[in-house]
This record gives structure tokens, sequence and C-alpha cells, in this order.
């Protein structure tokens, strides 16, 4: 993890319904994790606004918005968020070079001098190969991740979201670029709908640079001990 930008390289997917729930879990584990990352789910409920409150709490916030629309659309929604304190915006890859230009240069106004970088998503975590040939993708996973991570960098994002099994494929075609994996989770875990998975272990030892860890945090009995469990397995590994 020579890139990690958090340390530990941890950041926690706040998967709640209520910026309550969201605050008070943030606060339970924010000194195990390197930051939170809020999705759909909070963005349409609580709103944009709880960005700003999450920051306070001295950590980044990875904005999930997994932005897909025109480039004008995008780059304004993107500096939305930069003004809300978003320290990453997601973007999907697919929507070309003119989209994630966009969106770099509207996070990056709007965010007014603070750190601020996109992500391209490339292909979800819950997705499979069969799934993509379903849809009328004619490449596999790995494929697609290798043109949108080309893409994603030539662009000028800061990073990507990719499953543990492509990351050799981004390091191949794009090893200047940020490797962010989610679907982490522990051997014999439930994976839920994450097709995907890895542990840490793998994810490290693949050259992941942040892990973003939700349910096998956020649901376990015991929160704050959960994460502190993880980041242990993160040093123990010698990926911080």
């Amino acid at each position: 993890m020579v890139n990690a930008p958090v340390d530990p390289p941890i950041i926690v997917a706040l998967d709640v319904p209520t910026a309550e729930e969201a605050v008070r879990l943030a606060k339970a584990v924010a000194g195990s994790v390197g930051g939170f990352k809020i999705g759909l789910e909070l963005l349409m409920g609580p709103g944009p606004g709880l960005i700003g409150v999450l920051d306070q709490l001295g950590k980044p916030v990875f904005v999930d918005a997994k932005l897909h629309d025109i480039p004008h659309t995008v780059g304004r929604a993107a500096r939305q968020l930069g003004r809300a304190g978003a320290r990453w915006v997601t973007v999907h890859a697919s929507g070309g070079a003119d989209m994630l230009e966009a969106a770099v240069e509207g996070l990056e106004v709007g965010a007014r001098g603070r750190p601020a970088g996109i992500l391209g998503i490339t292909v979800l975590t819950s997705l499979t190969d069969a799934m993509l040939a379903h849809s009328g993708v004619p490449v596999t996973a790995g494929k697609l991740t290798s043109r949108l991570s080309r893409l994603a960098a030539e662009a000028g994002v800061e990073g990507v979201v990719c499953s543990v099994k492509e990351l050799g494929v981004v390091n191949d075609v794009a090893p200047s670029l940020i490797k962010v994996t989610p679907g982490i989770r522990s051997e014999g875990e439930d994976a839920g709908d994450q097709r995907r998975a890895a542990t840490p272990e793998e994810a490290m030892r693949r050259g992941a640079d942040l892990l973003v860890i939700g349910r096998p945090i956020t649901r376990a009995d015991d929160p704050p001990v959960a994460a502190a469990a993880v980041a242990a397995r993160v040093r123990a590994y010698g990926g911080v």
C-alpha cells in the first residue's frame, strides 16, 4: 500500500439510513479507520449536508455518489459535493473521458483548494462476467476494468474503484492511480451481494491502496471492536 492516502487505509462504509446513526457509528469507529464513506442511501436521505458534519470528525469523507450523466451535469454535481467537503467522489468511468474531465474540474472548483479527487468506478463488485454478457457487454470484467482504468487515468482522475480480482490489471495499465477496493470480507463470511469479494490480506497482497469495509464492521455486534480487529489485521500484514 505504498500509495495509501490515509492511515490506516480503511474507509468504513456508513450504509445506514439516518444521519444520527451515521454520525454515532463514525464517532464509535473513528479511532480505527482512516475515513468514512457515505453512499446513495444517505445522500438521498439526510443529504449532502452530512458530508460537512462527518468532516468535522477529522477524517476524510468518501462520497460514493456514482455520478453518471452528461458532462455538464456531472461537473456541476461534483462541484457541489466539493463545496460540501467531499475528499473523494465516485463517477462511473463508463461515462467517458469528457464526463470524467468535467467531474475532475468541477470537484476542484468546489473544493476551493482543499484536497479532493475523483475516483472512477470500473466494474461493480456485484457483477460477474456472465452478468456483463447478459447485459450486452462483450468483454470480461478484467478487460473492461483495464479499458476504463486507462481512460480514467488519461482524464486526470485520482484513482479507480475496482474489485480485488482486477487490481493487477489496474496496476499494469495505470500504476499511478490510487486503487480502491470494496467487497472486503473475512474468510467464510457472508459476501451478501458482493460477487467478487476478498479478505483484507488478499486485497493488500494484490496492491490495494484503500479498503472500503462496511458490513463486517457496521453490522458487527460491537462495531468499535470489529474496526479495531480489522485495523490490527492490516497492520500485522504490514500494509501501513
